[in-house]
């Protein structure tokens, strides 16, 4: 029941803040604005459209016992019927253009600008309406319709300027605690001391008075730089309202304010949308900044999933390693020692087999088991050459598996090693030693090539050691339309580079194929 009471009661009460405050900003204003008119543009702005005939219902009864108060005038139907078109335009022209999609906003600059122009259209509309009504109502006396009638016009403008984004500030967009604080530490001690020395200027009269009005502007502008639209809005209510004061409000009268009204509606037209456009590059700014932290924690993500990912990918190789030492100690424990089982007892039992005119098969038997334990023993040392872990990388190149391979097969074998190979651990070890492997069986199987060069070169970069492995040969080369990604071979030989994070190009010369692969020794599980 309390709820519904206040329901109801909202908008009456609504309605006499609004006619009270109307009539008493038309105390205040003077002849270069008139403030009702703002206050009328923001109210019809933020109010809900269920408001607006009781908004117009307070105005109404506002302006009548304004006019009734100051002078009793001899037509009053045509003081009402003037007074009661000036909210209906106003209200119709928001309306027209919220549905044309107009945003109706103080941020960013574009808004702004449809808010402004709205604001124009709206003082152009009611100065337009009731110009044929002006004369018997105003008491400016109008000697010169036309100017006049822009006086009119630009005084309502200028009141939109000063009372509306103040409203907006104050029932839609408040600062937030912190820019509060240092937006009433700015008015009190730059603000007000301007405005204070502007007052003093002004006692003495012309030129000085002039220049006073001009700087003005200073606390304006330097308030919309500091804290956007909102700054410039409360600088421009300050320093008019200072002026009015100093010049006796409503009493004083120039004689031609056109020029002084045009000065201020442009001043304050920009100081406005300069504050929207430093609160749209701040914003921006913002979320630039936003942006880029989000980047920067999507790539630590990123950098922290490819080390999980490297070391995963190591641990593969290492487990691949402990697999081939495994199948090779059992290759040389099982099937090694069976063979030679295999032979002791033949050559245990040659005596009975000549007796039985069988020492031919025993001979074949023979030549069959030395056949597999040399095929045993090319295995053994291709799953795990000993050469490696006994003798180190270097020897294993000079004069291990790999060179006896290439050689076997009538090609000729050039290495070329710069650097110490002892900075390197059994990773880089292991997968150099495989990948020059892999590529010395390709071009033995498949490049009917008749030279195959190895050039690796070991340094030191910052933190990193670096291995450059260079591997050519004269042979066919990877043939046309070739998808490097296939094949066993080069795929084990990318996972390789890519475990160690390096990087892996095949080209094709002249003469045959170019592999060129950069290896950088991983850092500890420590250092990452």
């Amino acid at each position: 029941m309390r709820d519904r009471l206040i329901t109801h009661l909202r908008a009456p009460a609504l309605s006499l803040a609004y006619g009270l405050l109307w009539m008493g900003l038309y105390l205040i204003s003077q002849a270069y604005w008139f403030l009702p008119a703002g206050l009328r543009f923001g109210a019809f702005l933020l109010a809900p459209r269920k408001l607006w005939p009781w908004l117009i219902g307070a105005e109404w009864a506002a302006a009548l016992l304004m006019h009734l108060w100051i002078r009793p005038l001899p037509d009053i139907p045509i003081v009402l019927w003037a007074t009661l078109l000036q909210p209906l335009i106003v209200a119709g022209v928001i309306a027209i253009m919220r549905r044309s999609k107009f945003s109706l906003r103080l941020w960013p600059p574009k808004r702004l600008g449809q808010l402004l122009l709205t604001a124009l259209i709206a003082s152009t509309a009611v100065t337009l309406v009731n110009a044929p009504v002006l004369g018997p109502i105003s008491r400016i006396v109008i000697s010169n319709r036309p100017i006049a009638l822009a006086n009119i016009m630009l005084g309502d403008y200028l009141g939109i300027l000063l009372i509306a984004p103040v409203l907006v500030l104050l029932l839609r967009a408040p600062p937030n605690e912190h820019d509060g604080k240092q937006l009433l530490f700015d008015i009190t001690f730059f603000l007000l001391p301007v405005i204070f020395s502007v007052l003093l200027l002004l006692n003495y009269g012309i030129p000085l008075g002039r220049y006073a009005t001009v700087l003005t502007l200073i606390p304006v502008i330097y308030l919309a730089f500091r804290h956007g639209w909102r700054g410039a809005s409360l600088a421009l209510l300050a320093s008019s309202a200072a002026i009015t004061l100093r010049t006796g409000g409503l009493d004083i009268r120039a004689d031609q304010p056109a020029a002084a009204q045009l000065f201020l509606a442009v001043a304050g037209t920009g100081a406005l949308l300069l504050g929207a456009a430093t609160d749209a590059l701040r914003q921006s700014s913002a979320r630039l900044a936003h942006q880029n932290k989000l980047l920067e924690e999507a790539n630590l993500r990123l950098d922290q999933l490819s080390h999980r990912l490297a070391r995963a990918a190591r641990g593969n190789l290492r487990k691949e390693e402990y697999d081939r030492r495994w199948i090779a100690a059992e290759l040389h424990d099982e099937l090694s020692q069976n063979l030679t089982a295999i032979q002791i007892q033949i050559k245990l039992e040659q005596p009975r087999l000549e007796q039985v005119g069988l020492i031919d098969i025993a001979h074949s038997i023979n030549q069959l088991i030395q056949r597999m334990r040399h095929s045993v023993r090319h295995l053994l040392d291709t799953l795990q050459p000993s050469v490696l872990n006994e003798f180190g990388l270097a020897r294993a190149l000079e004069e291990g598996p790999i060179q006896a391979l290439v050689r076997s097969s009538g090609m000729t074998y050039h290495l070329d090693i710069y650097g110490d190979l002892r900075t390197l651990d059994d990773d880089m070890r292991i997968a150099i030693y495989r990948i020059i492997q892999e590529a010395a069986t390709n071009a033995v199987r498949h490049a009917k090539a008749s030279i195959f060069n190895v050039r690796l070169r070991v340094g030191c970069h910052g933190n990193r050691t670096l291995a450059l492995v260079k591997l050519v040969d004269n042979g066919i080369g990877l043939a046309p339309g070739h998808n490097r990604d296939q094949g066993r071979g080069l795929t084990g030989m990318r996972n390789r580079v890519l475990a160690l994070g390096g990087t892996i190009h095949l080209r094709n010369h002249h003469d045959g194929l170019q592999i060129h692969v950069l290896l950088q020794q991983p850092l500890s599980d420590e250092d990452e």
